[in-house]
């Protein structure tokens, strides 16, 4: 016995010098610093944020996707060199991080991709693109018609969409009419026979192929153009953002100074359910009065208040600002407090701000949101707005947003034809 004790007190001994050498060369080992962040572009971007420019000169491209594997994908709404979406691949190499790929010939705005399809849109419907066990495009000269025939007047005609978990396609059709103007008296159509085609969002199937309207129904109505859509799975609906209406003072100087034209209306943001109506156009939301106000093309003095069964958005943004395209993050790579939020591309400015062409912040809490917005990524126009130089010209203007596997952010820009990627 005295000599097991003895053989177990050496142990002890031994094993307490080694896990304190072990200790002592782990304070004195320098630890590794985190890396910087990198952004060798104009774009401003939060504290701790890399930015990325991995795609330039593509022409207008507006909405964007990353697929499973990595593979960023971009629809134009202009043709560039007779191809409307364009592929970026990561190669890994120092030469050319991005293989670029070009293919389908119809110039649209929405594309998608899920497990099993690249979904894109033209000016006029929806179609797909079966992918393999890769996650790559078996046939790009070949893609399926989901739905077709929809209304495209040249004006407002983007066809952004999403698609839920039961495997429904939501579809914007905007209106090309302004304020469902008359075109011979430029009062207010009652009804607005426009709404029965265009005005809202309708509801097909993605599985389905060659639908036309009659196979669609029409998910919620007055919204003038919802650029910007998308379903959230948190909270299991649909969200979009919409452009408001314009020329206020153009068409009621009397009523709208040129200072309140280019204050009005808001640019809103609305969690949908079917059968929705979100006001317009006998009515529009201003910011300023907190309401929503009757539109002077159906009797309002500006003052008036109309809509009583229209659904109140869950945010108001300055007028104008347009809002093209809306993400909620669902990524890890960010902070916690970016999880769930949404972020919103914004292509255009507002004067009484002096701001625009950025990408906002709208943080959420328990599926809604919860506290002011914020802009995340600025400087797009790369010159200062509120006192423009000779010579200045804007560089870009962000439209579409998507999020990759690995949580990083993608923001394309539709006016200097770039794609930049946003990690922290």
């Amino acid at each position: 016995m005295k000599l097991v004790r003895t053989t177990r007190k050496s142990l002890l001994a031994v094993f307490a010098i080694v896990l304190s050498t072990f200790f002592l060369q782990c304070k004195n080992e320098p630890k590794e610093s985190p890396a910087a962040p990198i952004n060798e572009t104009l774009l401003e971007a939060p504290e701790g944020f890399s930015v990325f420019e991995i795609g330039t000169e593509l022409g207008a491209v507006r909405h964007l996707t990353v697929a499973n594997n990595g593979d960023v994908y971009a629809n134009r709404s202009v043709l560039k060199n007779g191809k409307s979406i364009v592929r970026l691949k990561y190669t890994n190499t120092e030469e050319s991080p991005y293989e670029q790929e070009e293919f389908a010939e119809v110039p649209g705005t929405g594309i998608l991709a899920t497990d099993n399809y690249l979904y894109a849109s033209s000016n006029s419907g929806v179609h797909r693109y079966a992918l393999n066990e890769n996650h790559e495009i078996v046939d790009a000269n070949n893609p399926q018609t989901i739905v077709d025939g929809l209304i495209d007047m040249g004006r407002d005609n983007a066809k952004p969409f999403t698609v839920d978990s039961d495997g429904n396609l939501y579809v914007t059709i905007g209106s090309w009419n302004d304020a469902c103007r008359d075109t011979e008296s430029d009062a207010g159509m009652i009804p607005c026979t426009l709404l029965d085609s265009a005005g809202g969002i309708w509801k097909f199937k993605a599985d389905q192929l060659n639908q036309t309207y009659a196979d669609g129904t029409r998910y919620a109505t007055g919204l003038k153009n919802a650029v910007g859509i998308t379903w959230n799975f948190q909270t299991n609906s649909l969200f979009a953002t919409d452009h408001g209406r314009g020329g206020l003072h153009n068409f009621y100087p009397d009523l709208y100074s040129k200072e309140q034209d280019d204050a009005l209306p808001a640019e809103t943001f609305y969690e949908l359910q079917e059968n929705d109506n979100a006001g317009w156009p006998e009515t529009y939301y201003d910011p300023i009065q907190k309401k929503r106000i009757l539109a002077p093309e159906y009797g309002g003095d500006g003052i008036q208040s109309g809509g009583e069964d229209a659904i109140a958005p869950i945010m108001a943004f300055p007028a104008h600002l347009g809002p093209n395209d809306v993400l909620f993050y669902t990524g890890d790579l960010f902070p916690e407090r970016y999880k769930n939020g949404a972020f919103i591309a914004f292509h255009n400015q507002s004067k009484p701000l002096n701001k625009g062409f950025f990408v906002a912040f709208v943080p959420f809490k328990n599926g809604a949101p919860d506290g002011d917005w914020e802009i995340f990524l600025d400087n797009f126009a790369g010159m200062d707005l509120a006192n423009p130089t000779e010579g200045d010209g804007l560089k870009h203007r962000p439209c579409g947003l998507a999020q990759g596997p690995d949580g990083a952010l993608y923001v394309c820009d539709d006016f200097g034809g770039s794609i930049f990627k946003v990690t922290y």
